[in-house]
């Protein structure tokens, strides 16, 4: 009976075995591919930089000449991505600048004002409405008081009867005050053995070199042989922005070393000029020193070298920002005080710039606006009109 036992408990395990066997077996063929095992990430390095070489300094007083004419950015002749069939383009001219599209945020300020004196009355409701329009616009409280007291006494003389008539008399007020004996024309002398040299003085930001560098393009233009000195050597990388215009006007340019001297770069460029044949020397200057005391010596040595033989200088132009209100009338008397400025040039007249800073000016200092930027266009620096200045302000017709 023992050896029976036996017996039958090996075919019970060996049978148990085989169905443990056949199970695995099974389940190995139902079970997909392992994935082969990734490699062991690694740090990839990053490309080598190109070391960038910082611009060897030029000596004082080195001239650069255009390598090549300025690029002219083109419009593709299709539109992007479109097939061989597509129609080409047509290039749409930029709508020229204009006072009326570009003064639409001052002439906001006075729309209140004028619908109320258009609609006939003149009470104390309009002169309060007519004074918060004009403060608010950066006119200045004191030539705001001028202008209303002598409308005030017309009116109270019957001279002034309705409305629409205040606001005509209102501007043929600004425009005389605009009136100023100097002409507005830019001074280019161009006498036989001298060369004109036009001095731009202003803060930093308020467009400075960008003026200079579309006085440039547009005198270049009017077929005079332009060269610009980089005289702001204090203030980083202007030379740099000055080669850029000098570049896209295809004239030429004189600059020095970083922190240099002004004045040698100024008399160096006028030498220079005059040895090449130029017409005009366009300046820039150093906008900020290390206070006012530095920066009105700074100014008033570079006038007198620029003034040496063969330079004549014929325009001081004080660029002022229009968007900074009555600080721009502030700077104008520090500027006024170093070196005899003979023009105003105004920019950023659009946007957010009130644009009454300009009357300011005028009563104020006696000096002509000349040039208004009305854009960031090369195009868009243009000559001061005060007649379009007027009717855009108050909507005229």
């Amino acid at each position: 009976m023992t050896a029976l036992f036996i017996v039958i408990g090996v075919v019970v395990v060996v049978l148990l075995a085989a169905l443990i066997l056949i199970a695995r077996s099974r389940r190995a063929q139902g079970r997909p591919p392992a994935a082969p095992k990734s490699p062991t990430p690694t740090l990839e390095e990053p490309p080598p930089r190109v070391p960038i070489l910082a611009p060897e300094r030029e000596p004082e007083g080195a001239i650069l000449a255009p390598e090549r004419e300025p690029a002219v950015p083109t419009k593709p002749a299709t539109k992007p991505g479109a097939g061989p069939l597509a129609e080409p383009a047509v290039e749409v001219e930029p709508e020229p600048a204009t006072y009326r599209s570009r003064l639409g945020s001052v002439r906001g300020i006075f729309s209140g004002a004028v619908s109320a004196l258009r609609g006939g009355r003149i009470d104390a409701a309009t002169w309060d409405s007519l004074e918060e329009a004009l403060i608010r616009a950066d006119v200045g409280v004191r030539t705001t008081d001028a202008l209303l007291a002598d409308l005030k006494a017309r009116v109270a003389s019957k001279e002034i009867g309705s409305g629409t008539d205040l606001l005509s008399a209102l501007g043929d007020e600004i425009r005389t005050l605009l009136d100023v004996p100097d002409s507005r024309q830019l001074r280019f002398a161009g006498d036989a053995g001298t060369v004109d040299v036009w001095l731009v003085v202003g803060v930093n930001g308020v467009g400075k070199t960008t003026t200079i560098g579309k006085l440039a393009r547009q005198e270049s233009g009017e077929g005079r042989s332009v060269l610009l000195a980089a005289g702001d050597t204090f203030r980083a990388a202007a030379a740099d922005q000055l080669g850029l215009w000098a570049e896209r006007s295809g004239v030429g340019i004189v600059r020095g070393a970083e922190g240099g001297d002004p004045s040698a770069i100024v008399f160096d460029a006028v030498q220079r000029a005059a040895a090449r044949g130029n017409d005009l020397v366009l300046a820039d200057t150093a906008g900020r020193l290390h206070n006012k005391v530095n920066l009105v010596e700074e100014l008033k040595k570079i006038r007198r070298i620029a003034d040496r033989d063969p330079g004549h200088v014929t325009e001081v132009l004080l660029v002022l920002d229009a968007t900074t209100g009555q600080n721009a009338l502030a700077q104008a008397k520090v500027f006024t005080e170093a070196v005899d400025v003979t023009g105003i040039v105004l920019t950023k007249l659009d946007g957010t710039a009130k644009g009454g800073i300009v009357i300011a000016v005028q009563r104020e200092l006696g000096i002509p606006v000349k040039l208004v930027g009305l854009g960031e266009g090369v195009n868009d620096l243009v000559a001061f009109d005060p007649d379009a200045f007027v009717d855009a302000l108050l909507g005229l017709d």
